[in-house]
């Protein structure tokens, strides 16, 4: 009963259905693949080339308002399949904050994960390296290659996820970091580029 009188929290209540009932329609409208529930806080921006693939596990939220995360997130979840056959796949219960995914091979997300505040996951240069028309080629040209990323993996906000990367079961990236080749198992790297910092102490690592 005192909460149906608590008059001041209708807005947010509102906010909530709309987000529920907008997100649905999105990843509908999209074709999405989902197994089961998924909860957002915020509407997604999502983009699919032809022949692209997302799914989603079940158990999902996507954080992507500045008011329902503790450290704020400076814009929504970005999800963009860029190039013909991409595809990115998010596990079971994984957990993202305005957090940037863009595939133009590969990238796959665990069960568990948490990804953090504003991290940027990216499996291509989107530009070609050599200086050469650099500036009117782009990701078609350049250079791409998948990420992994296993299950129950914790990235800190605002790191960021090269190409080519494959993080290890349970390990830990440190916020800010930069991570442009693999992590081990059960391990914590942070850095610009990341390093290994400690290993994390579970019996299962």
């Amino acid at each position: 009963m005192k909460r149906l009188f608590n008059l001041h929290r209708y807005p947010l209540y509102a906010k909530k259905l709309h987000w529920e009932i907008a997100s649905k329609a999105i990843l509908g409208q999209k074709g999405i693949s989902k197994t089961g529930s998924i909860v957002c806080y915020g509407l997604p921006i999502i983009t699919l080339s032809a022949n692209s693939h997302i799914i989603f596990g079940t158990g999902i939220a996507l954080h992507l308002d500045a008011n329902h995360t503790a450290l704020g997130v400076s814009h929504p979840v970005i999800l963009r399949a860029l190039l013909l056959g991409a595809s990115i796949s998010i596990g079971d219960k994984a957990g993202m904050s305005g957090t940037t995914v863009c595939a133009a091979r590969s990238v796959c997300v665990g069960n568990r994960c948490l990804i953090g505040a504003d991290v940027v996951i990216a499996d291509t240069d989107f530009h070609p390296i050599a200086m050469e028309d650099r500036r009117y080629k782009g990701f078609a040209d350049a250079i791409l290659h998948p990420i992994e990323i296993e299950d129950d993996v914790f990235i800190g906000a605002r790191a960021i996820i090269l190409k080519e990367v494959k993080i290890g079961e349970g390990s830990v990236v440190g916020a800010g970091s930069v991570v442009t080749t693999d992590v081990p198992t059960g391990v914590v790297v942070a850095g610009n580029p990341a390093r290994i910092v400690s290993k994390i102490q579970d019996p299962a690592y």
